[in-house]
């Protein structure tokens, strides 16, 4: 039995929140660095093994997943050495899983609406009504934050990685402002104070970030 393949790109936020599982577990993967923007998720090799052809994709020994959300749920199962990331509770998990669902179907999702135009379709800017649908949704993690030093309660769950890796992603004006995300600013700042948040993390968002600023300048001098 081989380690667990993941192909993943760093600027990717669901590749790091698989990153920030594995880490947090003690789990070595056997890492395959996958460009998008050379399309080496779209070759017939990577999309027989994922037919969404989206990163991360983790091949453990055959097993084939191509959900972040679902590729840590999995690691946390099979190789954690106890449930406390992701509970075996079912009152726990479900909080939990509704924290993923919110990442997938909110946080990520509203930060791919904005960046795929930027990124492949020549946007000059942000467009305000975009930047502030974000900020709805970073008004809800303010909500989950408002009694808790984590996303779901006193204790750190893989919810926390997932969301933090989309959210650390945006940039300028559509990150979170300090006068009205305080908690959610807090719980940053918290979870930077891991020992391996800042190059399995930080990293990568810094590096997606700089990649929208040149296209945001590239896509406006060609405006």
């Amino acid at each position: 039995m081989g380690k667990p393949i993941l192909y993943y790109a760093t600027l990717s936020p669901p590749s790091r929140s698989v990153l920030l599982t594995a880490k947090a577990i003690g789990l070595e993967l056997e890492l395959r660095a996958t460009s998008l923007f050379k399309g080496e998720h779209l070759t017939p090799e990577f999309v027989k093994m994922n037919p969404q052809h989206t990163i991360p994709l983790l091949d453990d020994n055959g097993v084939h997943i191509f959900d972040s959300h679902a590729i840590c749920a999995y690691l946390i199962d099979k190789y954690a050495k106890d449930d406390k990331l992701y509970p075996k509770d079912l009152v726990k998990r479900a909080a939990v899983e509704g924290r993923l669902y919110f990442d997938a179907g909110y946080l990520f999702a509203r930060l791919r609406f904005l960046y795929e135009p930027i990124l492949y379709y020549g946007s000059p800017d942000f467009p305000e009504d975009k930047v502030e649908y974000i900020h709805k949704a970073l008004d809800i993690m303010e909500a989950f934050l408002k009694d808790s030093p984590y996303v779901c309660g006193e204790n750190l769950t893989v919810a926390d990685f997932c969301c933090v890796a989309s959210i650390s992603s945006l940039e300028g004006s559509a990150g979170p402002v300090a006068a009205r995300h305080p908690k959610l600013l807090a719980w940053i700042n918290r979870l930077a104070q891991l020992p391996y948040y800042q190059e399995v993390n930080q990293a990568g968002a810094d590096e997606l970030k700089e990649i929208v600023r040149e296209k945001l300048a590239a896509n406006r001098a060609n405006a």
